[in-house]
Parts: C-alpha cells; sequence; structure tokens
C-alpha cells in the first residue's frame, strides 16, 4: 500500500527488440496465452464438476510440477507465469464485482494467441531495469534496447512487456511515487461536454472538437474493403489486418493525446472542476426495438441508424476520456 502523500504510477517506454528477441517474445505469448487458458479451464471444471473453487495460490502451486512436464512455458521463469495467473484472477474479480453491482458480468473468456497480446511480471524476478544501458533484462529473452526518454521516479514493483502491431512498450508500475501537488491558483471552473463542441466552459470559452474518427474513416473504410478481398489464412490479408489495426491504434493515440493535453491544461489553471454528470453507458446504448402488433415477427422504425451516428460521434469526442484524465492528474 502507498504511504501518505505518494501514491502509484505506470511509465511507459518503447522497446526495440531484435528479430530474435521479437521471435522468443511472441513464442511466450503463446505458450503464456497456453496457460491463461488451461488455467481457466482447470477453475470451470472444478466448478462444474466438483462444486470446488480454485484460487489463484492452488494454481500457482502446480508451476512446480509444470516444470517437468512443459519446461518451455517456465523458460523466462516461475514470476512471468505467476502473473498469468494473476491476471486470470483479476478476470474473475472484475467478473464477481459486476455481478454483486447488477451490470453485465462478462465471464471470463478463453483467448486466441492472435489476441493475447501482453506478459506481465508481477514480483521481483525475471527481470531488471538497466536504465543507465538503456536495457531490460529478461530472463530466457535477453537485454532488450529500451528507450528511457524520461526518468520513472518510485519503486518499480512490477513490469508489463505489451506487442502493440509491430512495436513493443514496456510499462513499469511503481508505487511510493512522492506527490507533487500544484500551486493554488483560486479558480473554478464548469464544464459542459458536447459533440460539436468538445467542452463548454463557465468562462464561455468553447473548445471545438478534433473529430479524429471522422478524419480517419475515409482510410480506414479503404484498408477495410482491401482486407475484405484477401483469403484468410493468407499472408497478404495478415498484413492487410496489420494495416487496419495500425489506423485504429493511430486515431486512439489522437484522441489520447488530446484529451491528455486538454485536461492537462485544465488541472493546471483550475482548483476546481465541476463536471457535466452524464452516464455515457447509457447514452451511447442502441435503441430497443419496436414490434409491429400488425406484422409478428416484424419491427418498426426505432431511428436505430440515427442513433448509431450520435453514438459514433459521442465516441469521437472522447468525453470518458476526457473525464478519467482530469481525475488521474488532479489526484
Amino acid at each position: 500500500m502507498a504511504q501518505e502523500g505518494t501514491r502509484c504510477r505506470t511509465f511507459r517506454y518503447p522497446l526495440h527488440p531484435t528479430k530474435l528477441q521479437s521471435q522468443a517474445l511472441i513464442l511466450q505469448l503463446t505458450y503464456q496465452c497456453e496457460l491463461y487458458n488451461a488455467a481457466l479451464e482447470e477453475r470451470i471444471g472444478a466448478w462444474k464438476w466438483e462444486r470446488r473453487s480454485v484460487s489463484y495460490f492452488d494454481q500457482c502451486r502446480t508451476l512446480t510440477g509444470l516444470k517437468n512436464v512443459r519446461p518451455e512455458v517456465v523458460f523466462s521463469g516461475v514470476v512471468l507465469c505467476r502473473g498469468t495467473l494473476k491476471r486470470l484472477d483479476r478476470a474473475y474479480f472484475e467478473f464477481f464485482r459486476r455481478v454483486k453491482r447488477g451490470e453485465t458480468p462478462g465471464f471470463p473468456r478463453f483467448k486466441p494467441a492472435s489476441r493475447f497480446y501482453s506478459l506481465q511480471w508481477g514480483d521481483r524476478g525475471g527481470w531488471k531495469l538497466k536504465t543507465h544501458h538503456r536495457r531490460l533484462y529478461l530472463k530466457g529473452i535477453g537485454e532488450i534496447k529500451a528507450n528511457f526518454h524520461r526518468p520513472f521516479s518510485g519503486d518499480p514493483k512490477a513490469i508489463t512487456v505489451k506487442r502493440e502491431g509491430a512495436k513493443w512498450w514496456l510499462n513499469v508500475h511503481c508505487v511510493n511515487v512522492p506527490a507533487m501537488p500544484l500551486e493554488r491558483t483560486s479558480c473554478e471552473i464548469g464544464i459542459d461536454l458536447g459533440v460539436v463542441n468538445q467542452i463548454a466552459t463557465s468562462d464561455g470559452e468553447c473548445k471545438k472538437g478534433q473529430q479524429f474518427g471522422t478524419k480517419g474513416r475515409k482510410n480506414l473504410a479503404r484498408a477495410q474493403r482491401e482486407l475484405a478481398t484477401k483469403q484468410r489464412g493468407s499472408n497478404r490479408r495478415g498484413h492487410q489486418v496489420e494495416e487496419v489495426a495500425r489506423l485504429h491504434r493511430k486515431i486512439k493515440n489522437q484522441r489520447s493525446d488530446a484529451a491528455h493535453k486538454l485536461s492537462r491544461h485544465l488541472v493546471n489553471d483550475y482548483d476546481f472542476i465541476a463536471l457535466e454528470d452524464l452516464k455515457i453507458t447509457k447514452m451511447v446504448r442502441a435503441p430497443r426495438g419496436r414490434p409491429d402488433p400488425e406484422k409478428p415477427g416484424a419491427f418498426l422504425p426505432n431511428g436505430a441508424s440515427k442513433k448509431a451516428g450520435l453514438n459514433r460521434s459521442i465516441y469521437d469526442a472522447g468525453w470518458g476520456q476526457a473525464v478519467s484524465r482530469d481525475e488521474r492528474n488532479a489526484c
């Protein structure tokens, strides 16, 4: 637990592995995905047939015997396997949390290797940060070039290596990061969120949304049409899938960058920020169908296409990101 006046924070750095190191990381992604699915199957089977719950600690004890059966899975250390099992344990925790709150539960699902992107080291062991040499050491893989473009503060507690397309990223999770309170400005502001104007302040200022999704829709549609013409399982389809994913990541990064700059500006200039309380999740729900009383099995027009356009504009405005960034920067 973080001490008073401190907080937890994650620092993100780009990695530059060699071709052999990239292949080793991809191979570990495959093995850890297999471990994740096997652990999930064990939990489901134990409850289904024996009405017995399997905990994270129970599954960690089986890793000792796994060395003799599947040594390649624990090639990069037991700590990596513990991180995978902890990831499944968090998925179960979030499932039960949503059940208690009456939300859509979303039971943990089996993951295909093509959608398993990250490796997590939850404890000390199997990894080492060599910031002076700009290297990250991973057991079984070696020293990987890392661009530590800014120093991290606090105590590094865990790391996550994530693949995003052809790029690799390192997330360093630190605890006991000293808080840096800002100077008081004695200013207050109220903010109203919108679609055309992203925010309208109580000072009379309106900031127009940049609509990155609308700007990139033409290129994205062209890439998706090209994807539809490629044969499944071919190398060309794989390359085109990466191209579509790259365009989606570009739009996501643009929204995130704009939301961060906006929230940083507001937090620096105002001591108190009042935000419009919008239920974004409920606002972007699809309208319910209207059954036609005269034609059983048919439905009346309910404006779903127009509502889809509004939902797209709400997502493009990035309300949720702006609000979450304000709360995070104010901590």
